[in-house]
């Protein structure tokens, strides 16, 4: 392996040192999502939705309240906050905590698409900084060593290219896996929050209709 990174020259510890940084951010981003956001959605939100049906707000409250390290749980309880305001309001107050709560569940994401430009960047100059350097060595160069210096050259433009690519694959596919979770979650808060919604609009007509009666 040593020798490996040394048949490749200074750009292939350049290139594991990005990927060494990719590595640590798709582990922490990737702990973030999978494990501290788990959460068994479904269930917490009808825990709110029977606290609702027997008019208990308080209770629902308590029950976001359990769930507020989540994102969910304080989305939610940004809207029964509102629940005695239009339903605009709530709306409102509810999209505004999820616009919130984006750039918590996106954080540093994209940072994968740039090292993996990154690293397959610094490969390509690397082939070239290769080949430069085999063909100044050749034209200074006897005619026994010629062939020596030209195929370690190639050798340094093909080692850091076949590293660069082999560092930007992975990043890039830890983008779309990562990505594609934060788009699930985000899925899921606008769903339990245009659920809530139409809960709390239910419950406000059936007051008033109440009231009427």
């Amino acid at each position: 392996m040593f020798s490996f990174f040394q048949d490749g020259g200074l750009f292939m510890y350049v290139i594991l040192t990005v990927s060494i940084i990719s590595l640590a951010l798709f582990c922490e981003r990737a702990s973030f999502l999978f494990f501290r956001l788990k959460l068994n959605t479904d269930k917490a939100y009808q825990k709110i939705l029977l606290a609702l049906e027997s008019l208990n707000y308080s209770a629902a409250l308590e029950e976001c309240a359990k769930i507020e390290k989540h994102p969910l749980g304080r989305i939610l309880k940004a809207g029964l906050l509102k629940s005695d305001k239009r339903d605009k309001d709530i709306e409102l107050a509810m999209e505004e905590k999820i616009m919130g709560e984006i750039p918590l569940v996106k954080a540093r994401i994209n940072y994968l698409t740039m090292f993996a430009n990154i690293s397959t960047l610094l490969g390509l100059l690397g082939t070239i900084i290769g080949l430069i350097t085999a063909f100044q060595g050749v034209s200074s160069a006897s005619e026994a060593a010629k062939q020596e210096i030209l195929a370690a050259g190639i050798s340094v433009a093909m080692l850091t290219t076949a590293f660069g690519l082999i560092v930007a694959i992975p990043c890039l596919v830890g983008f779309y896996v990562l990505n594609n979770r934060g788009d699930h979650l985000i899925e899921k808060f606008e769903e339990k929050a245009l659920g809530l919604l139409n809960t709390l609009s239910a419950l406000k007509r059936e007051k008033d209709l109440e009231c009427q009666g």
